[in-house]
């Protein structure tokens, strides 16, 4: 097994863009998710355009603007999810962002340590 292929064995969506918002990485599980916006065909593609028009296109560009984390968590078809978004940075300048969706168990321990 090479370095990444475990990206493509995990059951988190994994994508990253470029610091224009163009799609630069996409794992399997990311394109199974997006396969009827064109999986694999979204890399190269622009990820703002990806989003729909209105509030949700917006948040996504400021948050390209603001070069800062984000993490939220979404319920869709009463299954939870945590969206994690993270900024690039390659000897300081900004390069593009990473976002990792991971399924939030019904229930999970939480521990406090």
């Amino acid at each position: 097994m090479g370095p990444t292929d475990w990206l493509d064995q995990i059951e988190v969506i994994i994508s990253s863009c470029n610091e224009h918002g163009i799609t630069t990485f996409m794992n399997r599980r990311g394109s199974e998710t997006f396969a009827k916006a064109g999986g694999y065909q979204l890399i190269d593609k622009s990820m703002i355009d990806c989003h729909p028009e209105g509030s949700v296109r917006n948040k996504f560009v400021k948050l390209m603007e603001s070069q800062k984390f984000n993490c939220y968590t979404i319920d869709r078809n009463g299954k939870k999810t945590l969206v994690y978004q993270t900024p690039l940075f390659n000897d300081g300048a900004f390069v593009g962002y990473n976002e990792m969706i991971l399924p939030i168990p019904e229930t999970m321990p939480h521990f406090v340590r």
